[in-house]
């Protein structure tokens, strides 16, 4: 597998048309005297998290496997010497009119929540913390700040709020939106109430059985919870499990890695071959292949001029024979540039079942029955096509310009297939 910072996907400048990631992650928090346990699963499909220790200021642990704006590997979730952890979900947020007079700027996101774990002992330092930033920048996310002594702090974009219950369960919505915390459908959230309603431990036994019931292993190619992370903020360690296997652990005493400088490790190489997670990592997309990668850039240069060549061509051509063709080449070539546009800004096509279908109903959800569409039509494409190439009624180069969208319509026809797009669950 590639590096992932080597791996981000193409028309990061089209920034318009990027939508909300659909990683589910979960975690809680649950406390028992002087004793606070803090637990994430981080579901995602990037195949190289690593843990990693720094020194610097407060030392302190964290774990991530996304390069989020830059060459640095992004926390997703951490612990510092002081037992002060944090865990991050991403979330769909309301977009608020906010003031930024006299914020500080968020330059680097990896350093700004390394920042905070480096320089804070406990919620409260981390609330007076943020308050000097323009923290909404960092929207479609929610935050979670848990101290040894079991207080925590919720950070949404637009709204800071601190609590001090027992035991609590988060997954990715904006507690501050939520009136009825029933009507949350969603299911790992459901899971982890429901294993706290009438109980509390704060045994790694406990915990792990709680990771369990909330993790999150998918259908389609049995992906979901990369990673499950439960730290003991009292006692400084952390107990990772992978892929979703509760079986094998790894342990790492905070106190005890710190004497050992800055280092990390890829979690991974710490545990036995998993075979669910070969299979996430032999399934090839545009996350981690670059010739699909490519491909679907090419695709999409192609599509984009095609529609204008091609509705262009109608309208100058409109008693040509076969004209009527090019208006539809020229409408399939824009609903494919689209199509190519969300196959590489919404991971979740590949994973989830198909048709697939986005958070909130959108074009998107539209769009995905494309594939359907173009394996009904590809066959009387190609007699079309045929049907043109033996013709003269069309300029050389109009000819050649169908042909390899010919090419290019069974190619994907090929990937549609290889990515169970034709799966209807």
């Amino acid at each position: 597998m590639c590096n992932m910072k080597n791996k981000l996907t193409f028309l990061s400048a089209i920034l318009l048309l990027c939508i909300l990631p659909v990683f589910s992650c979960s975690c809680y928090k649950v406390t028992m005297g002087d004793k606070t346990m803090y637990g994430m699963n981080y579901d995602t499909w990037f195949s190289q998290p690593r843990i990693w220790f720094e020194t610097k200021g407060y030392g302190a642990v964290f774990t991530g496997a996304n390069y989020q704006g830059g060459n640095d590997l992004t926390p997703q979730s951490g612990m510092n010497e002081y037992g002060l952890s944090f865990g991050t979900l991403a979330t769909p947020t309301p977009n608020k009119v906010k003031s930024i007079d006299n914020k500080k700027q968020i330059l680097s996101r990896s350093n700004y929540l390394k920042d905070i774990l480096h320089s804070c002992k406990n919620v409260e330092e981390v609330k007076s913390f943020i308050e000097e930033y323009d923290h909404h920048v960092l929207s479609n996310d929610v935050f979670i700040y848990t101290e040894k002594s079991g207080k925590y702090l919720i950070v949404e974009p637009y709204e800071l709020i601190l609590g001090s219950e027992d035991k609590y369960v988060l997954a990715n919505f904006c507690p501050s939106t939520i009136t009825d915390f029933r009507s949350i459908k969603q299911e790992r959230y459901i899971n982890g109430t429901e294993f706290l309603k009438n109980k509390i431990d704060t045994s790694l036994a406990f915990c792990k059985a709680l990771s369990d019931t909330m993790h999150v292993c998918r259908k389609k190619i049995g992906d979901g919870t990369l990673l499950t992370s439960i730290w003991d903020l009292s006692g400084g360690v952390v107990h990772l499990y992978f892929y979703h296997d509760y079986k094998h652990s790894v342990q790492f005493n905070l106190k005890k890695e710190l004497l050992k400088g800055n280092h990390s490790y890829e979690i991974a190489s710490l545990f036995p071959a998993n075979s669910e997670y070969q299979k996430l990592l032999e399934f090839q997309t545009p996350l981690n292949n670059n010739k699909i990668d490519w491909f679907l850039r090419i695709s999409l240069t192609l599509f984009v001029f095609s529609f204008f060549y091609f509705l262009i061509s109608y309208f100058r051509n409109l008693k040509t024979e076969f004209s009527n063709y090019k208006l539809l080449l020229a409408t399939l070539s824009v609903c494919l540039a689209y199509y190519m546009i969300a196959l590489a800004t919404e991971m979740g096509i590949y994973y989830f079942p198909s048709p697939y279908k986005n958070y909130k109903f959108g074009l998107i959800d539209i769009a995905s029955y494309l594939p359907y569409i173009l394996i009904l039509l590809i066959i009387p494409l190609l007699l079309i096509n045929r049907k043109i190439l033996k013709s003269n009624a069309w300029k050389t180069f109009s000819r050649f310009l169908f042909t390899i969208n010919t090419i290019i319509y069974l190619i994907l026809i090929i990937l549609f297939t290889y990515w169970g797009f034709y799966t209807i669950n």
